[in-house]
């Protein structure tokens, strides 16, 4: 972590509250991928109803992202990061609450306010604080909040639902997320960006439309569409084939490789590109969903695993720092929400409609559409990620700059 030795003191505590708050945050968050659906299941839900509660999450993120994204632009990073973080305290009582199928919708769209606030505030901070020639590694390491989190999280909520139950895993979640919420009201918020460059910028159709934006939205897209179906169903999956093995270990097997990737991934694309990455990431979730087609075996679903997390160390983080790359600070929360809102849309749709595929050809079947999602998304990213297609393809392989990139942003 050499750039950081580069920054001053009041920078790095910055930093070091952010990642500090980030790991409880997605631990808070992530206690609930492998428990929820076995909670929803247990109250009497349908496949298709678990895949409805689930994908609701998105439904929160959706509505809220841009409207997020626009409040951190004029009012600042930090009272987004403090929305996102009191959300995810309150979100867990309200499961504790309520059983019904309606009402646990509603909770799960309030709980997804929190990801759209955090993600979008956190990314938008450390776009500002890190230095344009080293903002691949700064955000790979910033970014490592995630699997770590998601390391931690389902190991302990698989834990705490099978000795103690559910209650306490919920109350347990609601503590860790106001414990990120106090060490956010410690970060020192920047100086807000108000002049804008370009008066269409404001736009939410011209950003939307514009090719920096709009191809990364549709390949976030589509992967979200496959990882919003793996992440609902996988519990569920292992559970029906009757392999011995913990769900929460897949998703701490999916973090511990996301962890490795990007220690090391952020540093090269500052020297070999952002697209070679991304391409790379996509591959990988190609890979995970068709082993899970054919997963049978704790093999089978833990080296599905180690893929997904390889995906998500590249992908998620590369276009993050990609559209860091492509946008003027005070446009970079629209451009980050708008963004991430593709992946957002694909989650919230993923559910419920493969969840309805799930129940006519089952559960490994419908990973193979996964699977051809996300190769659709490959397609797109190698011949539409630039100005034209022999541009697209070399940045998508690492052997063109990004044509929609700003200098010193």
């Amino acid at each position: 972590m050499k750039a950081f030795n580069t920054f001053d003191a009041h920078l790095r505590r910055n930093l070091l509250i952010l990642f500090t708050a980030g790991l409880l945050f997605w631990s808070s968050l992530s206690s609930f991928l492998p428990t929820l659906p076995l909670y929803i299941e247990d109250v009497g839900a349908t496949k298709q109803q678990i895949g409805i509660v689930m994908g609701s999450f998105a439904i929160g993120l959706l509505l809220f992202r841009p409207m997020l994204g626009r409040l951190a632009d004029e009012r600042g990073r930090k009272i987004v990061l403090l929305i996102g973080t009191i959300v995810a305290a309150i979100a867990p009582f309200g499961y504790i609450i309520f059983t019904s199928i309606p009402l646990l919708i509603l909770v799960r769209i309030f709980h997804g306010i929190s990801i759209a606030a955090f993600t979008t505030g956190y990314s938008a901070l450390i776009a500002d604080l890190a230095p344009a020639e080293t903002r691949g590694e700064i955000f790979s390491y910033m970014s490592l909040t995630a699997p770590i989190g998601l390391a931690i999280g389902p190991a302990v909520g698989g834990y705490l639902q099978s000795t103690t139950g559910y209650s306490f895993l919920f109350l347990l979640s609601a503590e860790i997320a106001f414990l990120a919420f106090l060490g956010i009201l410690q970060v020192t918020n920047p100086p807000i960006h108000t002049k804008l460059s370009d008066e269409k910028s404001s736009n939410f159709w011209q950003i939307l439309s514009s090719p920096r934006v709009r191809v990364p939205a549709v390949v976030m897209l589509l992967v979200g569409l496959s990882v919003g179906t793996m992440h609902t169903f996988v519990s569920l999956f292992i559970k029906s084939t009757g392999v011995d093995l913990n769900a929460g270990l897949f998703f701490t097997a999916a973090a511990i490789s996301s962890f490795a990737i990007r220690v090391f991934a952020g540093r090269a694309s500052d020297r070999l590109g952002r697209g070679l990455f991304i391409t790379i990431g996509i591959v990988c979730y190609t890979l995970s969903s068709l082993f899970l087609w054919q997963a049978n075996s704790k093999t089978a679903f833990l080296l599905a695993a180690i893929l997904e997390g390889c995906g998500g160390g590249t992908l998620i983080s590369m276009i993050t720092t990609m559209m860091a790359d492509r946008s003027f600070p005070q446009e970079r929360g629209r451009i980050f929400a708008l963004c991430i809102a593709g992946f957002d849309l694909g989650i919230a749709i993923a559910a419920p409609i493969l969840g309805s595929i799930a129940e006519q050809v089952g559960y490994n079947n419908m990973f193979g559409y996964g699977a051809a999602l996300t190769f659709l998304a490959l397609i797109i990213f190698l011949t539409q990620s630039s100005k034209d297609l022999g541009n697209s393809l070399r940045f998508a392989l690492g052997r063109a700059p990004d044509a929609y990139a700003l200098e010193k942003t």
